[in-house]
């Protein structure tokens, strides 16, 4: 029976309601103040944040915020042409990059300050997009961010899609205090935020309690928010505590999914309020280093800086986001022959100089980051450095082809050239040893062949938390009960992202053993992992369950359902969604759910094959060949749609 029916037949909804009010309450919190209020105290730190990026995140359009060229100037790329101009003090730009005719879109925000700045219109009431030609802050001219790569408008991917959708993908992180507020049924946003740009609050959490406790500190007793502490603040940074600023941070700076609605209360603990990747192909290289667009999180969480306590604000200046010091002078504050006493086990060592980084003082090849954080280019020219803060292994280079810092460099020489030149210089060193990225290169191409080896690398403490998942999430694709027995004992790993993918892996377990295993995770201190359990229950064949484990059950499946609806205008989720449905033999919402998906993407093949196949075997040949004609419209060469033509037509 299926677990939200056994729910309802069971009598529980009276707990459910209950359970609802409970949180409801929980999460009240104070209203939002605005950063002009918290300056009033903080000057210091409010005229640092005024220079930061976080400051320029997003802005209203005006003449102190628009750098771009307004002045009736065009722009052409592949046969479109744009024309930005002003009129009544407004700014507009007129393109021909759109379905049909060229249309004049009023500029509504405005995004960044460098190194380049994008800009924000209203295609429809309440639905912003970002536009994809943006401002080159340096060289002082238009260009197009994805270069020839750019996709036409019928693309999901065309600044005018779904993936380009500010108030959806962006906003959350540009703002203090968002709330999305999508309608599925209108298919409309009514988006609204405490404040445009990342401000006071959006670090330290609505301001209401914490300016009463400041306006009468003495007789202030107890803020009647729950959760806030003795200055009426809901996170506590005084505490010292890595953990509290890093999840904090990482919020934003992270390449992962939210499991709710706009921005969570600054203070809620990461897995509680984000999916993370994995170090996924196409994300990141098999050793880790950056790939994609994955926002430090990640590669942080691989350095032994972050094994050992290093925070954000050790090297960025967390008002202004400055770094602390110049060059090498960030590195140095620690790795010197002084040492630090903040960070005791750390070799006390002479490092700029010469015997360490072999290369001329002063040059580029000197700068500690140039060796230990390579420098990838997104967006057409915005330069991002891997956090990881890796020791450069041309050796691997050799080996996988993965990038080094040496050849990144020196691109005229080969990797066995750099690899032969660390080993001369460094011959006794120990970072020259096998690598985890040798199992996953592997796994990538066949994780079955590996599975021994990536179930040891989850179970292997010494490596970091999200290399250890990565192994488990590389093992999904072909769980067996063999497999998803040996990952049990992970389900109550110290860490939130190996007891999600370590729960994820029981699907290829019997129905007997999956329930068992992951039932304690059902109440797991992490949503993810919870949510992560919710999904392992359905369509299991449960005929009856003790009332403590139902009301687990319910509350985990609840939260499931509303990070599904929190994003109900994403057309992966709505993929999950039809499948969803499709566990729970509902075939007209998983048709619904795959018919909004293509909506959204029309690129999304899989979800066209889907409502063909359903619409095929619940006899609705003429819904299934429309849907088909449909999407070879969209897709006309595609492979897939044209095998699932031959089988229609046969």
């Amino acid at each position: 029976m299926n677990l939200i029916r056994y729910l309802t037949v069971i009598g529980l909804s009276l707990w459910v309601a209950a359970a609802n009010a409970e949180e409801r309450a929980a999460v009240a919190s104070p209203a939002y103040v605005g950063t002009e209020v918290c300056s009033g105290c903080h000057e210091a730190e409010a005229t640092a944040w005024k220079s930061s990026d976080h400051a320029h995140a997003w802005m209203e359009p005006g003449p102190d915020t628009v750098d771009g060229d307004f002045g009736n100037v065009t722009f052409e790329h592949k046969g479109k042409t744009s024309r930005f101009f002003t009129q009544d003090s407004a700014y507009f730009i007129e393109t021909s990059d759109v379905q049909g005719s060229p249309k004049t879109f009023k500029v509504v925000g405005v995004d960044g300050i460098r190194p380049l700045q994008q800009y924000l219109v209203e295609t429809e009431p309440g639905r912003i997009q970002s536009f994809d030609v943006a401002w080159d802050q340096e060289r002082r001219r238009w260009y197009h961010l994805y270069g020839d790569d750019s996709p036409p408008p019928s693309d999901g991917l065309h600044w005018t899609g779904v993936y380009k959708n500010w108030n959806a993908r962006c906003a959350e992180c540009h703002a203090t205090g968002f709330e999305k507020n999508y309608d599925p049924e209108t298919r409309n946003y009514s988006s609204i935020q405490a404040e445009i740009g990342v401000g006071c609050e959006a670090c330290h959490g609505p301001g209401e309690a914490h300016v009463a406790w400041a306006n009468d500190a003495e007789n202030y007793k107890q803020s009647p928010f729950p959760g806030t502490g003795e200055t009426g603040l809901l996170v506590d940074y005084s505490r010292g505590l890595p953990e509290t600023e890093i999840q904090q941070c990482a919020g934003c700076h992270s390449r992962r999914e939210a499991l709710a609605d706009g921005n969570p209360l600054p203070g809620t603990p990461f897995h509680d309020a984000y999916r993370l990747s994995s170090l996924r192909q196409g994300l990141y290289h098999a050793d880790g280093q950056i790939l994609d667009e994955v926002y430090v999180y990640g590669s942080f969480l691989q350095s032994k800086m972050y094994a050992n306590g290093v925070r954000c604000s050790n090297c960025h200046e967390p008002h202004s986001g400055q770094l602390r010091a110049e060059g090498n002078a960030v590195c140095t504050q620690c790795h010197s022959p002084a040492g630090t006493p903040d960070f005791p086990t750390l070799t006390a060592k002479l490092y700029d100089d010469p015997a360490h980084h072999f290369h001329e003082q002063g040059t580029a090849g000197a700068e500690c980051k140039s060796c230990h954080m390579i420098e990838r280019t997104y967006m057409g020219i915005d330069g991002r450095r891997d956090h990881s803060f890796r020791i450069p292994r041309p050796d691997l280079t050799e080996k996988l082809g993965t990038p080094n810092a040496c050849t990144d460099c020196h691109d005229d020489k080969p990797a066995s050239w750099a690899a032969a030149v660390l080993e001369r210089r460094f011959p006794d060193s120990h970072n020259r040893g096998s690598h985890f990225a040798e199992i996953f290169t592997e796994a990538h191409q066949d994780p079955g062949i590996k599975a021994a080896d990536l179930l040891n690398v989850a179970k292997q403490e010494s490596f970091p938390g999200i290399v250890r998942a990565t192994a488990l999430d590389l093992l999904q694709p072909v769980s067996t009960p063999d497999i998803a027995a040996a990952a049990a004992e992970l389900i109550q790993d110290p860490l939130p992202l190996v007891r999600e993918m370590a729960v994820a892996l029981q699907q290829g377990a019997p129905a007997p053993d999956r329930i068992q295993r992951i039932v304690p995770a059902l109440s797991d201190s992490a949503k993810s992992v919870r949510i992560a359990a919710a999904r392992m229950l359905l369509g299991a064949p449960i005929a009856h369950m003790p009332a403590q484990m139902a009301v687990a059950a319910g509350t985990a499946t609840r939260e499931w359902d509303d990070s599904l609806a929190n994003k109900a205008d994403f057309p992966e989720i709505q993929l999950v969604l039809g499948g969803k449905a499709l566990a729970e033999r509902n075939a007209p919402a998983a048709i619904a759910a795959f018919e909004e998906v293509t909506r959204l993407d029309p690129q999304m093949v899989n979800a066209w094959v889907m409502q063909v196949r359903i619409k095929m075997a619940v006899g609705d040949m003429a819904g299934a060949e429309q849907s088909l004609q449909k999407a070879l419209i969209a897709n006309p060469v595609d492979p897939a749609l044209q095998s699932i033509k031959q089988q229609l037509y046969k």
